[in-house]
């Protein structure tokens, strides 16, 4: 018997395409929420940024760089390199543990925080699990930042402002009435971090509590459930203290 090449008619070959894509994209899985939460208002945008790895020994002792700190507001126009941006993120929330722990502490391991740095260049989201950034926006929102924040020109002069957001539902669900207390005590341990963080690397930093929730919000395009709590420029300053 003469060997044959099986063919369709253009019809059923188009029929027989369409069915295995559909079974292709019913086999993938479906994205999880702490990855669509992580892209953040650009929806779609998978860029990361890798940050370098943390430094675990710095130049400087801890009591040495308590006695150092103080708020600084003058700033000197020099962008902070992405080793002093990764590590002043890493001690807000990098993860430390290979279970999830991560540089504060947190109840129930929960960690309701999420942090953001704004830079001249645009907004990016913190991912502690892989010490990446994430792009949220684009162009040089200090200003409007610094606008929200009852206009306090040293948010719009500095080369990065982090800031501290909080998911309260997530510490909610288990801590019930007690949940904005153990997130408040959460928020302040991040920032006292990033505070001595900044005096080891040599740079300054000053806590802002005073602006608009609303207007932050707006600005940084938070989603609903995140509320902005804390504020904190950084940068080398302009005069050492």
């Amino acid at each position: 018997m003469r060997n044959r090449t099986l063919s369709f008619p253009p019809l059923r070959s188009a029929c027989l395409a369409a069915a295995l894509a559909a079974l292709v994209l019913l086999a993938l899985p479906a994205p999880s929420p702490r990855a669509v939460a992580a892209e953040g208002p650009g929806k779609g945008d998978h860029r990361v940024i890798q940050l370098p790895n943390p430094t675990l020994k710095g130049k400087m002792t801890l009591e040495e760089a308590m006695s150092k700190r103080a708020s600084i507001r003058d700033f000197r126009q020099r962008a902070l390199t992405q080793e002093e941006i990764g590590q002043i993120l890493w001690s807000a929330g990098g993860q430390t543990r290979p279970w999830g722990g991560r540089t504060v502490p947190s109840a129930g391991a929960l960690y309701p925080l999420e942090i953001d740095i704004a830079t001249p260049e645009g907004v990016f989201r913190y991912l502690p699990e892989r010490h990446q950034l994430q792009p949220r926006a684009t162009g040089n929102l200090l200003p409007k930042l610094a606008a929200a924040a009852l206009n306090q020109h040293f948010v719009a002069q500095a080369p990065a402002v982090v800031v501290i957001s909080a998911v309260y539902e997530r510490t909610k669900r288990r801590y019930g009435s007690r949940a904005e207390r153990y997130v408040h005590m959460e928020a302040g341990h991040a920032a006292q971090n990033i505070h001595l963080e900044a005096v080891s690397l040599g740079l300054g930093s000053v806590a802002v509590g005073a602006f608009n929730d609303s207007e932050v919000h707006r600005v940084l395009a938070l989603r609903a459930d995140e509320k902005p709590l804390y504020l904190i420029p950084v940068g080398e300053p302009a005069q050492r203290p």
